[in-house]
């Protein structure tokens, strides 16, 4: 049997791997540190939780013992999929290389620029990145990648899955090609092939598994059920989950919950929460210090139940995880293989539950057809009432606002009242509204006034005289005008005499009086502003040779 100290590798990285507690390598590391040593390129294809992180990083080291960083040139480069996956790696490589002098640095979103900054000027020897985080700095002019001589992509499939293709595809392009690029994966997609074609150079294969197969420490089971109705699934799905964990007891030690959504983990955990299960919810929407604080508690065994979505399903070295549930049937096939691979590691015994509704059945195929076989059928938990587990839940468990579940049973509800409604008489239903009037209240009511169209209209020799007696008794248009002016100085004199007088009342007064005592106005007709008035006043001489030939006056007119 082969050991770690048969692979030739430096003295200093077989005494940590001693000290960790380690003595036979993996089949996938066996394979693949002695062409990793030899500098050429491996591609390493082997089901989760078989050490392929120890598979590169072990090697690296070995080759990194000789040579210094220099400033803002890593020696080595390391791109994981997600922050908590270069976290990990990074952790390992603190513990293969405790005892030599090789730098490292961590580039991840969620950290201070600055401080990732400062370990890259001083010089560092492997450098863990996520690929945008890399090409920020790289972009912000702070990291050269000139100086790098081994190049890793940890889950390489999970990497391009995400859409990272364009980003891998720059990075390679800003490496040196003498480079020695390393690719491990659970999975190799053929659309991969592409990728290996163009920056591997002549590497060597390395096939521990068969692509897509499930570890044979894992007992599976599906577990399939119709809902009610069909905007109640969400809600009795989660009443599924919870049967299952308390059936599962005493030996559901800790376990991994699957959603499809970053959202219904959130709802998930919040559900658990509620029903007194210790669960907490990580994705990637969260704050890194939480997620990293999150999975700290669960791997110390203080956090119960892990609510994850995918970002934790893909590399994260979780120990002694007894159990993992997948609420949601995943979409792509590739991700139950990584799911389940939680547990069952190291050789330990594990289950793995997935909750199936009639919607999942082309996922399910899918699946079936990538790990080729069926997966076992199970049952639903004794004594378990899907009616009144979905309506029977804690206040905290009906805050959700973003699907179907409770929303559709408030919408049910609010649809069997217009039901009812409808069935309701009108004089029920409506009590505001006045009921229908007795026979001798209608008598005894009085009629309404007739509309203006359907009254009598009065005949015209009555109109005619209204408009006589109307006219009689209006007064004369010049008294009216006599008293005009005499109504305006009483009004006046009420206000205190000092209001001026408008423009209308004093044309009125010089026109309508009879003596016409105001100065005369040449030609300008009735309409004439203040400052006219005043600037064409003739001379009082004047207007008494104009008073002596008025006959004249006229004719010229």
């Amino acid at each position: 049997m082969t050991k770690f100290s048969d692979l030739a590798l430096d003295p200093r990285v077989l005494q940590a791997i001693a000290e960790a507690g380690y003595e036979t390598p993996t089949p996938i590391q066996a394979q693949a540190i002695p062409h990793a040593l030899q500098g050429r390129d491996v591609l390493g294809i082997a089901q989760t939780g078989t050490g392929k992180t120890a598979s590169f990083t072990l090697p690296m080291i070995t080759l990194l013992g000789q040579g210094r960083a220099r400033a803002r040139m890593p020696r080595s480069l390391v791109l994981a999929p997600t922050r908590e996956l270069a976290a990990q790696v990074a952790e390992n490589f603190d513990i293969y290389a405790k005892h030599t002098k090789l730098t490292k640095a961590l580039l991840i979103g969620g950290v201070s620029f600055g401080e990732q900054d400062k370990l890259i000027d001083r010089g560092v020897d492997v450098l863990i990145a996520t690929p945008g985080r890399l090409l920020d700095h790289f972009e912000r002019g702070k990291l050269l990648l000139t100086g790098v001589q081994i190049m890793v992509v940890d889950e390489a499939d999970r990497m391009l899955d995400m859409g990272f293709i364009p980003d891998i595809e720059r990075i390679f392009q800003l490496t040196p090609f003498t480079r020695q690029t390393l690719f491990f994966s659970a999975t190799m997609a053929p659309e991969i092939e592409r990728i290996t074609n163009t920056f591997l150079s002549n590497p060597a294969k390395i096939e521990v598994a068969r692509q897509s197969t499930t570890s044979a420490t894992i007992e599976q089971k599906l577990i399939q059920f119709q809902p009610t109705r069909k905007d109640r699934s969400f809600t009795e799905k989660r009443a599924v989950l919870r049967a299952l964990i308390r059936a599962e007891g005493e030996s559901c030690t800790n376990a991994i919950i699957f959603c499809n959504r970053k959202m219904d983990v959130d709802v998930v955990a919040k559900s658990l929460k509620s029903h007194g299960f210790n669960a907490a919810p990580i994705h990637g929407d969260l704050d890194q210090s939480q997620r990293m604080r999150t999975l700290d508690e669960f791997r110390d065994g203080t956090l119960h139940l892990l609510v994850a979505s995918d970002v934790a399903a893909r590399g994260l070295d979780i120990p002694a995880v007894s159990h993992v549930f997948n609420f949601d049937v995943p979409s792509h096939p590739e991700d139950y293989v990584h799911r389940i691979g939680r547990t069952g590691r190291a050789g330990r015994q594990g289950k793995a539950f997935t909750i199936a509704v009639p919607n999942d059945d082309k996922y399910l195929s899918a699946i079936e057809s990538l790990v080729k076989q069926a997966i076992p059928r199970g049952e639903l938990p004794e004594g378990l009432d899907l009616a009144s587990e979905g309506s029977d839940r804690p206040q905290g468990d009906r805050d959700r606002g973003g699907r179907g579940g409770e929303r559709g049973d408030r919408n049910s509800r609010s649809r069997g009242r217009d039901r009812d409604r409808d069935r309701t008489p009108r004089e029920e239903r409506a009590p505001r509204e006045e009921t229908a009037a007795k026979p001798e209240e209608v008598a005894e009511a009085p009629a309404p006034a007739p509309r203006r169209e359907d009254r009598p209209r009065r005949d015209d020799s009555r109109r005619d005289d209204d408009r006589r007696d109307a006219r009689r008794d209006e007064p004369r248009r010049d008294e009216r005008r006599e008293d005009r002016p005499r109504r305006d100085e009483e009004r006046a004199s009420e206000r205190g005499g000092d209001r001026r007088e408008s423009r209308d009342d004093r044309r009125d007064r010089y026109r309508d009086r009879d003596d016409r005592s105001g100065p005369p106005v040449v030609g300008m007709g009735d309409h004439v502003p203040d400052f006219i008035l005043r600037s064409f006043k003739i001379a009082e001489a004047t207007a008494d040779e104009i008073e002596d030939e008025p006959a004249t006056s006229g004719a010229e007119g």
